[in-house]
């Protein structure tokens, strides 16, 4: 089950195999913590609704499978993520700022709650606007309320967070336009690290979205890596959103710390 949660809340956004990508900079003058972030959010975001289909393929200690998924999202509103494999609905997510409901036909099992006990029993803590900005390229923390340290690594900036507690946060962008190329969360206490990688970018009148996500997660010694790729990626459409648990599925709980 937790592999179909993991495609459903951690990614699904990417890439459109096209070769007009976006041409990115390289870092190479010392600039302040608040330009890099100034200019990050300078990225225009005008979009009500984003329909995307997207191939990704799915991998952990114990299985490698391709599966096809469409994430629907209005913006700041919802999010609803289906999971196809050969033309079958296998999974659905429906994710709003208060909650998150699931659903997966292989067990027939179900969720319905907050993101306390999500967040706990996938490993990193999520809320509606971390996921929607991991779906369209955007930092999932929101920059201006953090303290960062500045440094050029592999010709990105880096913004490292300055934080006293158990979780070191990292953003890499190139110099271009400020995009993330990189997101690595690091809890050492817990021997637990997320990786997210945006390789290419495409500029679209409404923005500017990735082309391509990789997301590498491990935990202890469990890894499960994720590529992604958009194949169709439309703006502004008039959407539905539907999301019913099928009848005899099993409700499941996640104990709260």
């Amino acid at each position: 089950m937790k592999k179909y949660l993991a495609l459903l809340v951690l990614i699904l956004l990417s890439s459109c195999k096209s070769k007009a990508f976006l041409a990115e900079g390289s870092a190479s003058k010392n600039l302040s913590a608040d330009k890099i972030i100034n200019n990050h959010y300078s990225n225009k975001t005008e979009f009500s609704t984003l329909n995307i289909k997207a191939s990704a393929k799915y991998q952990d200690d114990k299985q490698t499978q391709n599966v096809q998924a469409e994430i629907r999202i209005k913006k700041d509103e919802k999010i609803l993520v289906s999971i196809k494999v050969l033309g079958f609905t296998m999974a659905k997510a429906l994710i709003t700022p208060t909650s998150v409901q699931y659903y997966e036909k292989i067990g027939g099992k179900y969720f319905e709650g907050d993101y306390v006990g999500l967040s706990q029993w996938l490993g990193t803590d999520l809320d509606f606007q971390k996921v929607q900005n991991m779906f369209i390229g955007k930092a999932i923390d929101d920059l201006h309320k953090g303290k960062y340290a500045v440094s050029i690594m592999e010709k990105l900036y880096k913004l490292q967070s300055n934080s006293e507690g158990n979780t070191d946060t990292s953003f890499f962008f190139e110099s271009s336009n400020f995009l993330v190329k990189r997101l690595e969360i690091n809890q050492p206490a817990l021997d637990r690290t997320l990786q997210v990688a945006y390789p290419d970018y495409k500029k679209y009148d409404e923005m500017i979205l990735p082309l391509s996500l990789a997301i590498d997660a491990r935990q202890k010694e469990s890894k499960t890596n994720i590529d992604i790729e958009y194949k169709n990626v439309t703006f502004n459409e008039d959407l539905t959103f539907p999301y019913s648990v099928p009848e005899g599925y099993e409700r499941i709980f996640i104990d709260k710390i």
